[in-house]
C-alpha cells in the first residue's frame, strides 16, 4: 500500500535530517563549549550569592564571582581586657566592579556588617575610608574598587576574661551591593576562632593603611589670635543650592583644588561635575564652595557632615577630613515625598537574603527530597500537559498516524512505544543536560535556549520544509536513494521511533506549559544529577499518551481503522509542516531582519525545487537537479549568511503593541528602568515572551489584548513592558533566574514593597484582573 512507501520516506527524514538539525545545535553552542574544560563544574548550581562560596574556603574567605571577601583581625596588644583591637572586611573586586560608601549616592546600598561577639567584646561602627565618585550615566555613586578594608575598632570590657579552652569565636555577617552596569546584592557569612589571646599582628601594613585613608576629625588652628576649625553650610534663598565654608583646612592646601563628599544623604545633586556644575575658590584660610541641591532632594537636614580631600572627586587624595556644619537659612518644602534609601525591589532582594542566612548552610535531606519530589511531578504533568501545545502539533499528529498502520504487531508496537519514549526522555535530558553546562561555562540561558540561534531556527525550517514536502508527496526517498537505504527503515524501526522521539523533543522545547516553569527553575539550582532526573520526568511525561498507546491495546483500537483516508490524512499534515516553517521564517526574521529571513525562504525554495527534481525520471532529471544545484550553491554564498546573522536589535515597542488610540502601551523591559518605576511607586507588569514561544505569541494576541484587562491596567496605572528574549540576553535571564524561572513564557506583576505576583503559562483574563485587584493602592 502507498502508505508504507510513504512511511519510509518519513523514516528517512527522520534519520537523516534529525542529526542536521541537532548537529546545526551543537555547531551553534560549540564557541561556549570550546572556553571550558569541563562541561559540569561546580558554578553549575552557583548563583551570584556569596553563600555559594568554594566549600574548599576558609571560613573567614567568601569567594564570588565579583569579589574576595575576608576577616581579618589586628590586635597589636592582644585581646586584652580595657583594650582596643580592630576587626576588618576586606574586599578585593574583580576589574570595573564597586561597593559603595555610607552614602552611596544616587543609587546602591552601604555595605552592613553585622556581629556575633562574646560577652564583654562591644564592636563600634564602621570607620568609612575615602571614598571616589563614580558617574554613571546621569547618575554618580561613592563608592570603592580595588583592595577596600572596611575597620571596625572593639573595645574590650574591663572585666573581660579570655576562655581557658575553646578559643574565643568573633562571628560577621555581612550584606552588599556590589555592581558594574548591573547590580548584585550579596552576603556572607565569615567566623574566626582566636585560640589566644596574645598579639595579632599579621596584617599590620592593611590596617595602618587603612587607618591613613580613613578621614580625620578637623583639628582646631589658631589663626589671628583665636582657634578655628570646622565650618557653616548656607540654603540660597531659592533653596537650589548649598553654600559651604570650611575653616581650618591645613595651610598646605590653601589654593589647591579640593574634592568634597556629602556624607549626608539624599540632599546633594551628586552628579554636579567638579569645576563645572559646582565652583570653589579660597578667601585667604576659608575655603568656599558652591555646591547644587538635588532636584529630588529628600531631606530637609538641620546639619550636614562632609568629607573634604585634596584632588578630583575620581580620585582623591589621603588625608581626608570630617566636618560637621550647622545648616543656616530656610529648606523649601519638599515637593514630594521622601524616596526610599533603596529601591524596594533590591530590599526585598536582601531580605530574602538575610532569611536565607539565618538558615542553617546544610540543607536538610527531607528538605532536599521534597523539593526535588515537587520538581519530578511538576515536571511530570508539565510534560504531560505540552501535548496540549500548539507547538507539538505537527509531530503529534504523525505519531497518531503511525499508531494506525495494520502491518505492525502488538509487539512491534510496544516495541516501538518503548523506543520512542526512551528517545524522547533522552533528548530531554541531553537538551538540559547542554543547557546546564552552558550555563557552568558563564552563559546566561534558559529554556529554549537553542532557538535563540539563528543557525539553529534556519536547520529546523529546513528539516520542516522537507518533512512537509515528503508528506505531501512531492518526492519520495525511495525513489532517490539507493535500494540499501530505502530499506533501512524496515530493519530497524526502533532506531526511526526514537528518533522520532529526539524531533519531539526539537520542536517541543521552545514551549512551556503549566506547571513547567516551577519545575524548570527548581532543575537550574539543584545539583546536576537531580536537574537531569526532572528533564527526564519530563520527557516521560510527554512520551505517557504514546506509550500507553502503543502498550495497552484497547487505546490504540479507539483510533480509525486502517484506509484509504490515511493517504488524504497524510497529505493533509504537510500543511501543519509548512506552518510551522512560516513561524521559523518569523522567527529568524526577528532576530536577522527581513534580508535573513528572505534569503531563507529563497533558500528553502530551491531544496523544494531539489527534491521535486529528484523524482523526475530520464534526462529532465538531471537537467533540473543542475540548475537548482546551482542555485541552491549561489543562494548559499550569498544569501545564506544574511540567514545566520543576527540584526542589530530593536526595541520591542513596535507598532503591533499600541493602543487603538495609537499611543504605545508597552515599554521594553529593561532591569533599571523597572527599578525606576518601583521606586516612583508605580505597579509594574512584565510579559517575558519571545518570538519562538508560540504560546507567548498566543497569549499575546488573546489575554494581554483583551480590551478589558488592557482597561484595568490603565485604571489602576500599571506600566506594561516586555522583556524580549528572542535572543540571547543575560540581563532577562538573571531576571527570570530571580523570579525561580529558566523559559517562557513568564507574567509578573511588581508592586512597590512587595514579592512580585507570578501568573500562570496561560493566563486568562479572570486571572490577570484577580491579581489586580490584590495589588496595594498606588503610592
Amino acid at each position: 500500500m502507498k502508505v508504507s512507501l510513504l512511511s519510509r520516506g518519513w523514516a528517512m527524514v527522520q534519520s537523516g535530517l534529525i542529526v542536521l538539525g541537532l548537529c546545526a545545535l551543537l555547531w551553534a553552542s560549540a564557541p561556549s563549549l570550546a572556553q571550558t574544560g569541563t562541561l559540569f563544574s561546580s558554578k553549575a548550581t552557583a548563583s551570584n550569592s556569596a553563600t555559594n562560596a568554594l566549600l574548599s574556603s576558609p571560613a573567614h574567605v567568601v569567594n564570588t564571582e565579583q569579589v574576595q571577601a575576608e576577616l581579618l583581625v589586628h590586635a597589636p596588644q592582644g585581646v586584652q581586657a580595657g583594650q582596643t583591637f580592630w576587626l576588618g572586611l576586606q574586599i578585593e573586586h574583580q576589574p570595573q566592579w564597586h561597593t559603595y560608601w555610607q552614602n552611596p549616592g544616587d543609587s546602591g546600598l552601604p555595605t552592613r556588617l553585622q556581629w556575633q561577639l562574646p560577652a564583654g567584646l562591644q564592636a563600634g561602627d564602621i570607620a568609612w575610608p575615602l571614598p571616589k565618585k563614580i558617574p554613571i550615566g546621569t547618575l554618580a555613586n561613592y563608592g570603592y574598587d580595588g583592595r577596600l578594608l572596611l575597620v571596625v575598632p572593639v573595645t574590650v570590657a574591663a572585666a573581660f576574661q579570655f576562655p581557658v579552652t575553646g578559643g574565643l569565636p568573633l562571628q560577621l555577617q555581612a550584606e552588599w551591593l556590589v555592581c558594574r552596569q548591573e547590580c548584585i546584592p550579596q552576603e556572607g557569612r565569615f567566623s574566626l576562632n582566636l585560640t589566644s589571646s596574645a598579639a595579632q599582628t599579621p596584617h599590620a601594613t592593611l590596617f595602618a593603611t587603612a587607618q591613613k585613608l580613613r578621614p580625620q576629625t578637623l583639628p582646631q588652628r589658631q589663626e589671628g589670635g583665636s582657634w578655628v576649625s570646622g565650618g557653616q553650610t548656607t540654603v540660597s534663598d531659592d533653596g537650589q543650592q548649598l553654600r559651604l565654608r570650611v575653616h581650618g583646612l591645613p595651610p598646605s592646601w590653601r589654593g589647591q583644588t579640593l574634592s568634597t563628599f556629602p556624607a549626608t544623604t539624599n540632599v546633594v545633586h551628586n552628579a554636579a561635575v567638579q569645576g563645572k556644575d559646582w565652583t570653589q575658590h579660597w578667601q585667604g584660610s576659608v575655603w568656599n564652595a558652591a555646591i547644587p541641591v538635588s532636584p529630588e532632594r529628600g531631606d530637609s537636614p538641620k546639619t550636614m557632615r562632609w568629607v573634604i580631600a585634596m584632588g578630583q572627586e575620581s580620585s582623591p587624595k589621603a588625608p581626608a577630613y570630617e566636618i560637621h556644619t550647622p545648616v543656616l537659612g530656610t529648606w523649601p518644602a519638599l515637593a514630594q515625598a521622601t524616596p526610599a534609601e533603596i529601591s524596594p525591589a533590591l530590599a526585598r532582594a536582601l531580605a530574602e537574603n538575610a532569611r536565607a542566612a539565618q538558615a542553617p548552610l546544610p540543607t536538610s535531606q527531607a528538605t532536599t527530597a521534597l523539593g526535588l519530589t515537587l520538581a519530578i511531578l511538576g515536571a511530570l504533568v508539565g510534560g504531560l500537559l505540552l501535548n496540549l501545545m500548539p507547538c507539538v502539533f505537527p509531530v503529534l499528529a504523525i505519531k497518531v498516524l503511525g499508531l494506525t498502520h495494520a502491518d505492525s504487531s502488538q509487539a512491534q508496537h510496544r516495541s516501538a512505544g518503548l523506543a520512542y519514549t526512551t528517545g524522547l526522555v533522552a533528548s530531554f535530558m541531553l537538551l538540559g543536560g547542554l543547557m546546564l553546562a552552558l550555563r557552568a561555562a558563564g552563559e546566561q540561558l534558559g529554556w529554549g535556549f537553542q532557538l535563540q540561534s539563528p543557525p539553529v531556527v534556519a536547520a529546523l525550517a529546513l528539516l520542516f520544509t522537507l518533512l512537509g514536502l515528503n508528506l505531501a508527496g512531492v518526492f519520495e526517498f525511495g525513489q532517490i536513494l539507493p535500494s540499501s537505504l530505502a530499506t533501512l527503515q524496515s530493519r530497524h524501526p526502533t532506531v526511526n521511533a526514537a528518533l522520532s522521539g529526539a524531533l519531539s523533543v526539537a520542536v517541543a522545547s521552545p514551549c512551556t506549559a503549566p506547571f513547567m516553569g516551577a519545575s524548570l527553575g527548581l532543575a537550574i539550582a539543584l545539583p546536576v544529577w537531580q536537574a537531569l532526573l526532572v528533564f527526564a520526568a519530563m520527557g516521560l511525561g510527554m512520551a505517557l499518551p504514546y506509550l500507553a498507546a502503543s502498550w495497552w491495546p484497547g487505546i490504540a483500537r479507539t483510533l480509525p481503522r486502517p484506509g484509504a483516508w490515511m493517504v488524504t490524512f497524510r497529505q493533509a499534515m504537510a500543511f501543519p509542516m509548512f506552518a510551522t516553517v512560516i513561524w521559523l521564517l518569523w522567527v529568524l526574521g526577528q532576530q536577522t531582519g527581513i534580508d535573513g529571513a528572505s534569503g531563507l525562504l529563497a533558500l528553502l525554495l530551491t531544496v523544494a525545487w531539489l527534491a521535486w527534481a529528484l523524482g523526475l525520471q530520464g534526462p529532465t532529471r538531471w537537467l533540473m537537479v543542475g540548475l537548482g544545484l546551482a542555485l541552491l550553491l549561489w543562494l548559499g554564498s550569498n544569501w545564506l549568511p544574511l540567514a545566520l546573522r543576527e540584526a542589530p536589535a530593536v526595541s520591542t515597542a513596535s507598532s503591533n503593541d499600541k493602543s487603538p488610540t495609537g499611543q504605545p502601551q508597552w515599554q521594553a523591559w529593561s532591569d533599571a528602568d523597572m527599578q525606576a518605576h518601583l521606586a516612583a511607586g508605580r505597579r509594574v507588569f512584565v510579559d517575558f515572551t519571545a518570538a519562538w514561544c508560540v504560546t507567548c505569541q498566543y497569549n499575546k494576541k488573546t489575554t494581554l489584548a483583551d480590551p478589558q484587562v488592557l482597561s484595568d491596567f490603565a485604571a489602576r496605572q500599571v506600566v506594561l513592558m516586555r522583556a524580549d528574549w528572542t535572543r540571547r540576553d543575560p540581563a532577562i535571564t538573571q531576571a527570570l533566574t530571580a523570579l525561580g524561572r529558566s523559559g517562557v513564557p513568564v507574567y509578573a506583576l511588581y508592586a512597590p514593597g512587595q514579592a512580585p505576583v507570578l501568573l500562570s503559562e496561560l493566563p486568562s483574563v479572570d486571572e490577570v484582573q484577580a491579581a489586580l485587584q490584590k495589588l496595594p493602592p498606588s503610592q
